[in-house]
């Protein structure tokens, strides 16, 4: 009696067949990662930044892992939560600052020679408190300087 195996063997073997790799199939390729679908998805992400993956597999029609190999392994591209923004002040800038450092001390030096001029602040325990000294009801703060083009969503920022 003759095992499958044996069978199997006689029909490959017998027909000229003489390697044991795989032959190519007929169907569906075993990877969706060409070329052709590298520039499809390249194509649609540079038109619409805020397209996520999901999104774009059902409009290519291909697998989201093939996607997902596709935009980070091939493009190259991540997912940027935030960015730092290097504070890059011109001569402009710094000078603004100087000149409204130099008003704020002339006006607290004229403050604190007149007697009459009360400031309400707040407390540390959360009451209202008059101060004759404005330095202590002052806050300042530094501006950010934001590139126009800030990604909306984390799917903005993927950069190749």
């Amino acid at each position: 009696m003759a095992t499958p195996i044996k069978e199997w063997s006689k029909l490959e073997f017998g027909e000229g067949r003489t390697s044991l790799g795989d032959e190519p199939k007929s169907g569906r390729p075993k990877t969706w990662t060409n070329e052709e679908n590298t520039t499809r998805v390249d194509e649609l992400i540079r038109c619409d930044r805020r397209m996520k993956i999901r999104e774009i597999t059902l409009k290519l029609e291909i697998p989201k892992s093939t996607v997902h190999e596709i935009v980070h392994d091939t493009l190259g591209y991540r997912k940027v939560s935030a960015r730092w923004v290097p504070k890059m002040l011109t001569e402009d800038h710094k000078l603004q600052r100087v000149e409204i450092s130099q008003r704020l001390l002339q006006r607290c030096q004229q403050d604190n020679g007149d007697e009459d001029t009360t400031h309400i602040g707040v407390g540390p325990g959360g009451d209202f408190q008059a101060n004759n000294n404005l330095f202590d009801n002052l806050i300042t703060g530094d501006e950010t300087w934001i590139h126009l083009n800030t990604p909306e969503t984390k799917l903005d920022s993927m950069t190749p």
